[in-house]
């Protein structure tokens, strides 16, 4: 990861209008109706969740170490992880450094010395406060092992684990003690009253930072697997790999990985980044798969929703949207939650104050209402502008989410087949530059069928119940 400091419907035009909020002077002309089907028949991937990091201090500007007030604290905790007010998030990516054992033990086979500060830089304060609105997916994941188990003896600027193949170092092999490291922090967390569940290892190990990083080339990751994960399936925490700078480049650790028996069975979820390369299919692998880093390049702060940026909200929507469908990834962590100047993040951080953007409500349109353990199903239209995706969440409610990329207003025929929803409601939730997740008046569904207008430019959420 680089441094990023840096109805609708339904009876009359009026009320497609009042939707889409415009009016009948300046309506972006309706296109002509498309259908769609939702199968709950074909399914796809099972959903993980949704989330976000606060690594690199990020936390503890959040908790007031930059003059934040309580209140305020408050208020952005409820915008990420508030379920009916905020985006829900589920999945809090928690990022390991070495401040567990800042100095040599004196070799690998030395009794470690940890040090633990009950803090960790925010992230605890931060765990326990996600804990309590109902999170209990914590990935922790670390940007490299502690500088002297490395082949640069630093903790910055890549190096390679010391005991990897064709990483020899003079102070021996520290694969073990650092399998042993990770799973140290998890147990810290588990005295905090917070259980880690997913376990890493690397961050981008495919590419050097001049901070906290490490290379591992397919090879050595798939190596490492076979040291960490027998330790860390035994504590009980699932093995995650492999974070890597792109989703292109992340098929190849995964495909190395799962050429690898050994390996295959001790690795739970493959994690992949989107910088380099976006998803633009599925990773090799039947195991389950997250997007597990990105937001999108920019130079300035950015609360748009559709300004042709490529940091806007609508370019986040999208990313989601093709994450979720083409890749058939099960979990999505956005980077920072909130952060801080010219952050890419959902929030910006700002003194006393704060800022929203619209990624913030693209990302909810999706994290709200899917949440974890619900299943994708089929949703297709003829209609290329119209970017469906449905769900089926396991107290039986029905989400689809359409973000429309034409200019136009575009009436939609839903037919919901195989769903269980034969007759009931299907309450919109609509975000675009004139609103945030705005609740609509509910759609009626009858015969397993209802009619809305997605607006032009705008992410539509339906939660459809009987």
């Amino acid at each position: 990861m680089r441094s990023r400091f840096s109805k609708w419907t339904l009876t009359s035009l009026a009320a497609v209008l009042a939707v889409g909020g415009t009016s009948a002077a300046h309506a972006p002309k309706a296109a002509a109706a498309t259908t769609a089907t939702v199968n709950g028949a074909t399914t796809y991937q099972p959903i993980d969740g949704f989330g976000f990091s606060e690594h690199f201090g990020r936390a503890a500007v959040m908790n007031g170490s930059q003059g934040l007030p309580a209140a305020k604290q408050r208020e952005i905790l409820d915008l990420l992880l508030n379920r009916s007010t905020g985006a829900g998030l589920s999945i809090l990516r928690l990022g390991i450094d070495s401040g567990i054992q800042p100095t040599d033990p004196g070799g690998p086979n030395a009794t470690p010395k940890y040090v633990w500060d009950g803090v960790d830089k925010g992230q605890v304060w931060l765990a326990k406060e996600a804990k309590a609105y109902g999170v209990n997916r914590f990935y922790a994941d670390a940007w490299t092992a502690p500088g002297y188990m490395k082949t640069n003896g630093t903790d910055a600027n890549g190096g390679t684990l010391c005991g990897l193949a064709g990483a020899t170092c003079a102070s021996g092999d520290w694969r073990k003690a650092y399998a042993d490291y990770l799973v140290q922090y998890a147990r810290f967390y588990a005295q905090e009253g917070v259980g880690i569940t997913d376990l890493g290892f690397t961050n981008e190990p495919d590419w050097t930072a001049t901070y906290d990083s490490m290379r591992l080339t397919p090879a050595q990751a798939t190596e490492f697997v076979k040291v960490l994960g027998p330790v860390a399936n035994a504590a009980g925490y699932k093995v995650a790999c492999c974070d890597s700078f792109g989703w292109t480049q992340q098929k190849a650790y995964t495909s190395a990985i799962e050429a690898d028996p050994a390996a295959r069975s001790l690795v739970a979820t493959h994690t992949g980044h989107t910088y380099a390369s976006a998803v633009d299919g599925p990773l090799p692998t039947s195991k389950r798969t997250w997007m597990s880093e990105w937001s999108p390049n920019g130079t300035t702060w950015n609360e748009n929703w559709d300004d042709g940026s490529g940091y806007d909200g609508f370019t986040v929507a999208s990313a989601v949207h093709d994450a979720l469908t083409k890749g058939n990834t099960s979990g999505y962590v956005y980077w920072y939650g909130a952060s801080l100047g010219a952050t890419r993040g959902l929030i910006q951080m700002d003194g006393a104050e704060y800022h929203v953007s619209k990624r913030l409500w693209a990302l909810a349109g999706y994290s709200r209402f899917i949440r974890p353990g619900a299943t994708r199903i089929a949703a297709t239209t003829a209609d290329s502008n119209l970017r469906l995706s449905a769900f089926r969440n396991t107290d039986g409610t029905l989400t689809v989410v359409a973000l429309n990329a034409s200019t136009s207003d575009q009436q939609v025929s839903y037919s919901l087949r195989n769903t269980g929803i034969g007759s009931g409601t299907a309450t919109p939730y609509l975000t675009n530059s004139s609103n945030s997740m705005a609740r609509q008046a509910a759609v009626p569904v009858s015969g397993g069928a209802l009619t809305a207008t997605v607006p032009a430019r705008s992410l539509v959420t339906y939660t459809v119940r009987r």
